[in-house]
């Protein structure tokens, strides 16, 4: 790990120019030590800049995608696809982990040095607020991608991932365990509640946290804890300050674009080009789980080939999405489900699909969401996400806190299972990670 920290450090200490793309309205030129508001904005943007582009990796061990085994990009991903979490061979891309641990030490320069060298101020704050915010989203991603799926009987003994809080190029990190984890997530929101300014980011700069976009991540961290009354809570502040949903019957602008209404925080690719245009198209269980006739969201998201659909739904720098409304009422949904509260959960949601499908199609839903009892809405609200968020990174952690089911993949003509509660649901260390830490 000291090989990993000590490069970190440097690159942050020293950070150079970055190729900014439209959310990222400064660019950092020359180096700087930085010590005012100004310094410590631009080393905020280099971290935002550099947050691992990782969910179309974990969408290769999903139900969403196939490989194109003729694709330029298919011996470097394939063992993704087979889960092959140890033991892959050197050219296997790697789920990123020192690309985290890049973004969290430039995190920690902002907070341990720069909450004493900048100037009070109520820029001061929203800048600390917002390293807050952006760690704390950091190793909520961390935990689930390489801990188990929350459970509040074993998560003071399930193996998290390594904290680190400090600028110390000499620590040897040890993991932590999966509460410990959350424990520090919840810790650093917290902090950054304190001292967020900002009630929303104006278009252009919407990559940055707010008010309303934390509350969006401690929705999101409560629907995975499966803490019903917070994430309920917590959705229902979001959808007071922003509520809009894209009418897909009026507009061709996707749900998922960053100027979309229902953009909150437009922070991540979510679906990477590498992935889509080089590598996979869309698998048929996706395919077969829309009605392609009624339902406005197929069409902006895939296009029929010969022998295939292809994906278009994007996912380039016009289409970055981390939070979205939809999302909320989604939350909201299944909060009120598990609060034995079915009426009110089947009405939330149905304001997401009245603008979904066409009025024909929204008809038929609703006659069919007025009969289900609550085995079957669950069953409905997890197919829904399925198709709401189809390659924007959410159905891996949606098949972990759900059910885990089996899955099978055909990669070079061969058959590969992951099998239902399988380990490989929890994905290993990288080879790496492990070799630079032997403590990991």
């Amino acid at each position: 790990m000291r090989k990993i920290t000590t490069f970190i450090a440097l690159a942050a200490l020293s950070f150079t120019s970055i190729g900014c793309d439209r959310f990222l309205d400064i660019q950092p030129e020359g180096k700087v030590v930085p010590m005012n508001v100004d310094d410590y904005r631009k080393v905020l943007t280099s971290a935002y800049s550099r947050y691992p582009t990782h969910k179309s990796l974990v969408a290769l061990r999903t139900d969403e995608l196939s490989l194109d085994e003729n694709a330029s990009g298919f011996a470097y991903n394939r063992e993704l696809a087979m889960w092959k979490d140890t033991g892959y061979d050197s050219n296997t891309t790697e789920f990123p982990w020192v690309g985290f641990y890049s973004v969290i030490f430039y995190i920690n320069q902002i907070i341990n040095e720069g909450s004493k060298t900048m100037t009070d101020s109520p820029v001061k704050q929203q800048i600390l607020a917002e390293a807050y915010a952006l760690r704390a989203y950091s190793y909520f991603d961390l935990i689930n991608l390489y801990g188990k799926q929350y459970n509040p009987a074993t998560a003071s003994t399930d193996k998290g991932v390594p904290l680190s809080l400090e600028i110390d190029v000499e620590a040897v990190l040890k993991p932590s365990t999966v509460q410990q984890v959350y424990d520090q997530v919840h810790s650093d929101i917290a902090k950054a509640e304190g001292l967020m300014q900002e009630q929303q980011q104006p278009l252009g700069i919407n990559y940055r946290f707010s008010k309303v976009s934390l509350k969006a991540l401690q929705a999101r961290i409560a629907l995975y804890q499966g803490d019903w009354n917070k994430a309920l809570d917590y959705s229902q502040q979001v959808l007071a300050i922003k509520d809009g949903l894209s009418d897909l019957n009026t507009t061709n602008v996707a749900p998922h674009h960053y100027a979309s209404v229902e953009s909150i925080l437009a922070l991540e690719k979510a679906f990477d080009g590498s992935v889509k245009n080089n590598l996979s198209f869309a698998a048929p269980e996706l395919i077969s789980a829309y009605n392609k006739t009624t339902d406005k969201r197929f069409g902006l998201y895939f296009e029929k080939a010969p022998d295939r659909y292809n994906i278009i739904k994007k996912g380039d720098s016009d289409f970055k999405v981390t939070f979205r409304t939809s999302e909320m009422y989604f939350i909201k949904s299944e909060a009120l489900l598990k609060l034995n509260r079915l009426d009110e959960a089947k009405e939330t949601l149905l304001k997401v699909l009245k603008n979904r499908y066409t009025p024909e199609g929204y008809t038929s839903v609703q006659n069919a969401v007025a009969s289900m009892n609550t085995t079957d809405f669950m069953n409905f609200i997890l197919d829904e996400r399925f198709r709401e968020f189809a390659v924007e990174g959410h159905r891996w952690f949606d098949l972990r806190r759900a059910n885990q089911k089996k899955i099978m993949h055909k990669v070079g003509g061969k058959d590969f299972i992951l099998e239902q509660n399988d380990p490989r649901y929890t994905i290993a260390y990288p080879q790496s990670a492990k070799k630079n830490n032997p403590n990991l």
